[in-house]
């Protein structure tokens, strides 16, 4: 067999069973992402493993990837420079059926590649609305791409694509909440003024009272009723 980067994938023969690097070697059970990978590598399968995280530069060295399939492992955790060096070249990302709760926008949003979120515990917020309008999703599964959570109950359970084109902003609700937030800061702070100032006032009435009371009490100097003696 010739150097891969020299054939077309289409026509190379496809290992089957167990997570494959395609066309040139199968690893099965794999806990973390293999630094051995060769560099000529234009489509890798690590899909079915127990991965469980992404490391940032993991694939940095794999200039000619065009595919990568993650699917079916347990990540949970995606570095914020996990792809880089991939931007150029790949064309489709597949981390479907994940634990993936946060979509990294640091580690997606420079990717070119068509991307597959699909059966992943999404955590529906105004964060992952902001990344989402960054990816490039692959639109045969973005119907399967639904909230696991959510910010707003109602939308548990649904795909997310149904709830932003009956357009609900996650993002508005966050700013909702952060106003309501600022308005019992400010009025707390306001409350706390006002009680302070009438305290003033009234610690102020209360000394010029003890003031007055006091020159009240004080004796009253007579005035001299003789007749200014005169000059001698």
């Amino acid at each position: 067999m010739g150097p891969m980067g020299k054939q077309s994938p289409s026509s190379l023969p496809v290992p089957t069973g167990g997570s494959c690097l395609l066309l040139l070697f199968c690893l099965r059970g794999l806990q973390e992402i293999p630094k051995d990978i060769p560099t000529d590598a234009v489509l890798l399968k690590l899909d079915a493993n127990k991965i469980a995280r992404i490391p940032n530069g993991a694939f940095q060295h794999l200039n000619q990837l065009r595919e990568l399939d993650l699917s079916q492992n347990a990540i949970e955790t995606i570095g914020p420079a996990a792809f880089s060096g991939l931007a150029g070249g790949l064309r489709l990302l597949d981390l479907s059926h994940n634990r993936i709760r946060r979509i990294p926008k640091e580690a997606l949003g420079k990717l070119s590649a068509k991307i597959r979120l699909s059966h992943n515990p999404l955590h529906c917020e105004c964060a992952l609305q902001e990344a989402l309008w960054e990816l490039k999703l692959d639109p045969d599964s973005v119907d399967e791409i639904a909230c696991h959570t959510s910010v707003q109950e109602e939308y548990v359970g649904k795909p997310l694509i149904q709830a932003l084109d009956s357009g609900i902003s996650f993002c508005s609700v966050h700013h909702k909440t952060t106003d309501v937030a600022m308005l019992v800061t400010m009025f707390g702070w306001f409350a706390m003024v006002i009680t302070y100032v009438v305290y003033y006032v009234r610690q102020n009435q209360e000394d010029a009272r003890r003031h007055l009371e006091y020159l009240k009490s004080l004796p009253s100097t007579p005035v001299s009723k003789d007749p200014i003696s005169p000059a001698p």
